[in-house]
């Protein structure tokens, strides 16, 4: 069975209007759209959510940007996986969760491209999950090195040998 991951889409990746995620808007209007057509489909849908317990760290779990964004906000019967490590795997109950729900094959989305995104579809191939990584449903920032849409780029290529990645539209949860 097939599970909808979005990972750590919050309202603190979007604080900071001199660094925005790449085509961030576009990226989350893609997400809700998955996410719209995963519940229609009954598959189930996870949402992790990372928490940093710096003060002023804009995903501290008690300010402003901890939240999911508004448009993918979890429904009360699905499940949260709040984490403090890259990986959604690491020190959390996520595998035990899609064990639970028979789930085998995950369809990853989220932020950020080359940390958490990057991490989980690895650790969740390590443990035996079939992958699709929504290939235009991820996004993170320039960096001092690359810009964001390189960085993207790089990972839909080097993610191939862990998680099929294809584009929003062709995802299907059937």
């Amino acid at each position: 069975m097939k599970a909808l991951v979005i990972i750590d889409v919050q309202k603190g990746m979007f604080a900071f209007p001199e660094a925005q995620p790449h085509e961030g808007e576009a990226v989350v209007a893609r997400i809700a759209e998955l996410l719209s057509r995963a519940r229609a489909a009954g598959a189930p849908v996870l949402f992790v959510q990372h928490s940093c317990d710096e003060e002023g760290d804009p995903l501290h779990p008690d300010g402003p940007g901890f939240p999911f964004r508004d448009e993918l906000a979890p429904h009360p019967s699905e499940p949260v996986i709040v984490k403090t490590k890259c990986s959604a795997f690491q020190a959390t109950d996520l595998a035990e969760r899609l064990s639970t729900a028979g789930v085998d094959h995950l369809v990853i989305c989220g932020m950020q491209t080359e940390y958490c995104v990057d991490t989980s579809i690895r650790s969740a191939f390590e443990q035996g999950y079939e992958i699709t990584l929504v290939a235009d449903g991820h996004t993170t920032f320039d960096t001092p090195v690359l810009p964001a849409a390189q960085i993207i780029a790089h990972h839909n290529h080097t993610l191939r040998g862990f998680a099929k990645p294809v584009p929003a539209v062709d995802v299907r949860f059937d």
